[in-house]
């Protein structure tokens, strides 16, 4: 049966992304009320991801932010898109997500990730001799599993806040490895496909066929996530996208900046091997009006069937950024 852009629900995953001229700190006022426009506008969940020496992202301090986000909101859910888990004891994030739950019930969502969020020599200084950890990724999944469960009270070790709290677990990808895991344990599947999405089809094919119902989930559930600028009219929404390939271009060339303003012509800015190499990257990002868009996420969710959508948004000016938010809440509402 085929699935309709309005039976399903709709996310935003925030990367706390610091534009040129601004501060963390005013990343991190314009994120609390983008968080509260996008409650009332019907948005599901607000995500933040975890990303480490990266200038334009503000949110390292990934628990921290998601509690910021949660203490300005009241109903939509926060949660992490995702939390590295390899970067962390699992007992010190059963505990901050315990903490989290305890101050927010019933809203707070916990994205696990094996990748480090960053480069090899910065993820040597947060990992020291834990630097191969993301080899025990899965067994550290179920560390934290268990640090939730009511049966570790018996436990010498125990997550104070944490123990017996209903904290949603999710498993975050952006390759084939995740979605083996994802399966087995028999929990929701999100998918990077805003910036991997190369194999994002057979992922979630191989999450589908080898989905294992568990106390969490009893069938699979996908969440995709894609860039999305929306405006009013499809050139506007072209001008701003260039905020997104300019990132994305310092992706490739290794020289990163914070966000840039829009410009009128990218071909002045970037060589055909860096606009082929990030556009592989964006691959699953929907720019337009809000007919187009619409077509467009419709023929996304007819190709790939996934179960929710979220969306997320690089663009320079803030009231532009809640406008493109405000125009996809109505392409999904319609």
């Amino acid at each position: 049966m085929k699935k309709l852009l309005d039976t399903i629900p709709f996310s935003v995953l925030d990367l706390a992304t610091v534009i040129e001229g601004k501060t963390p700190a005013d990343t991190f006022t314009t994120s609390l009320d983008l968080a509260q426009h996008v409650e009332k506008w019907g948005y599901n969940r607000y995500w933040l991801a975890e990303h480490h020496n990266m200038i334009s992202v503000a949110s390292s301090a990934t628990a921290v932010v998601i509690g910021h986000i949660a203490a300005g909101t009241k109903t939509i859910r926060v949660g992490s898109g995702g939390i590295m888990l390899p970067n962390h004891s699992p007992l010190i994030i059963a505990e901050q997500f315990g903490t989290l739950a305890s101050l927010f019930p019933d809203r707070i969502d916990l994205g696990l990730g094996r990748a480090p969020g960053t480069d090899q020599v910065t993820a040597m200084a947060i990992r020291g001799e834990r630097f191969n950890a993301a080899n025990s990724f899965p067994q550290d999944v179920l560390k934290l599993q268990a640090y939730f469960s009511t049966d570790n009270s018996k436990s010498s070790v125990r997550a104070i806040p944490g123990e017996g709290l209903d904290i949603p677990i999710w498993i975050l990808g952006s390759s084939t490895d995740s979605a083996h895991l994802a399966a087995a344990l028999g929990l929701p599947y999100a998918f990077a496909s805003h910036f991997a999405p190369a194999q994002f089809g057979t992922a979630i094919n191989i999450y589908r066929q080898n989905f294992k119902p568990s106390a969490q989930l009893k069938a699979p559930y996908v969440l995709a996530c894609v860039n999305v600028v929306a405006a009013d009219t499809d050139a506007e929404a072209n001008r701003l996208v260039t905020s997104l390939y300019q990132l994305f271009m310092g992706i490739v060339t290794g020289k990163r900046r914070l966000l840039q303003p829009p410009v009128d012509n990218m071909d002045e800015i970037w060589d055909v091997y860096e606009e082929e190499q990030a556009n592989q990257m964006l691959a699953c990002t929907f720019v337009g009006s809000k007919d187009t868009i619409k077509q467009d996420l419709q023929r996304f969710l007819d190709q790939t069937g996934v179960d929710e959508i979220m969306a997320t948004s690089h663009i320079f000016d803030h009231s532009a950024r809640l406008h493109s938010y405000q125009l996809l809440a109505e392409v999904f509402k319609d």
